[in-house]
């Protein structure tokens, strides 16, 4: 299963519905007078997504009159073309993506972001120190670097090469597939490999981290936004009191998850109790810094800015050969947000 990948062909919104339906429910808090929402995460079930999952505990969704069932994901893709095709209302998918799929399906968007979750994208290269790897982007000239084929850090690299004034070819790309990424720069067959920062903690688990360098993308100047709660049109335009309702609750948790992570885990152990609450702990830390990154200071939780909005688009545009330029309006949906104040949280 790949977990970060952007689009690179138009999306079969029918295949997508096949695999959808074959995807399995992870936790479903039911009632019959409640509003029914199926929400998709990007990926499987861990501390990166334990708002969610705190909420459905709590009974937030409740209090706000849903009935929210949470499916396990199977990458970005996956999750735009899942809520596209109408069978999941919400879910997590990349911004990244979202532009992609937007450009190669030009019109009215079947799927627009609703809250920014990921307020800089987890872009990072993990390099081993004794092999010169430091964190200047420079040392990783001339080493051997593990990514999967089509992963969002590996595609996006260029635009990171470009504000580090360096060569797009300036390593050796080694396609590794995800499920031996820790191996081989363990073993030491590559100089480093990337990662979303936050799903490094296996790798930290078998190494030192004083052993090694984190190279993270947004300390290069590229202001990506990552993951974001995403809504499908019909939900947007005739039931937006639902969409908003939904983000009330999980921003609700969200900022409660700050202030208590270890409740947080919890509530994400009772659905996956085989997690270890040390390393989801340590994995949500590393997530609260994208996920609470400085813009929040101004703007809080769930905003954006569209300056950088649109500079992501630009650059997506331009690095991946996109007939089709869509707009900031069209990819991003601000109009639903809980009021500032209570999107607000101390770092």
């Amino acid at each position: 299963m790949q977990r970060r990948l952007f689009l690179t062909t138009p999306a079969a919104l029918s295949t997508s519905l096949a695999v959808t339906l074959a995807a399995p429910s992870v936790w479903s808090q039911s009632s019959p007078k409640l509003m029914p929402v199926k929400f998709t995460l990007d990926f499987r079930v861990t501390g990166q997504t334990s708002p969610f999952f705190l909420a459905l505990h709590k009974g937030y969704y409740k209090d706000e009159g849903l009935d929210v069932t949470i499916d396990v994901g199977a990458g970005s893709v996956a999750s735009i073309t899942r809520i596209a095709s109408g069978v999941y209302q919400m879910g997590l998918g990349d911004i990244s993506s979202l532009v992609e799929f937007n450009a190669q399906n030009p019109g009215t968007p079947l799927v627009q972001a609703v809250y920014q979750y990921y307020n800089r994208a987890p872009f990072a290269i993990i390099g081993r120190k004794d092999r010169g790897i430091t964190t200047d982007f420079k040392s990783l000239e001339g080493k051997r670097i593990a990514a999967a084929a089509v992963e969002s850090t590996r595609r996006v690299w260029p635009m990171v090469a470009r504000k580090a004034r360096l060569k797009a070819d300036s390593f050796n790309w080694v396609t590794t597939d995800f499920s031996v990424r820790d191996n081989v720069v363990v073993r030491g067959d590559v100089d480093g490999a990337t990662y979303f920062h936050d799903s490094a903690v296996s790798l930290f688990a078998r190494m030192k981290l004083e052993d090694l360098a984190v190279l993270q993308y947004a300390n290069a100047g590229v202001n990506l936004y990552g993951n974001a709660i995403l809504a499908n049109n019909a939900m947007v335009t005739q039931q937006p009191k639902v969409v908003a309702a939904f983000l009330r609750a999980s921003n609700r948790a969200i900022v409660e998850a700050f202030a208590n992570p270890a409740a947080a885990i919890a509530a994400t152990r009772q659905r996956e109790p085989i997690l270890d609450e040390k390393v989801e702990l340590e994995r949500w830390r590393i997530t609260s810094q994208y996920v609470g990154a400085a813009d929040t200071q101004s703007h809080g939780l769930g905003d954006i800015r569209k300056l950088y909005l649109e500079q992501q688009v630009d650059d997506i545009v331009e690095t991946f050969s996109l007939k089709n330029r869509p707009s900031a309006d069209g990819i991003f949906n601000l109009s639903m947000l809980p009021p500032k104040t209570e999107r607000m949280v101390k770092l």
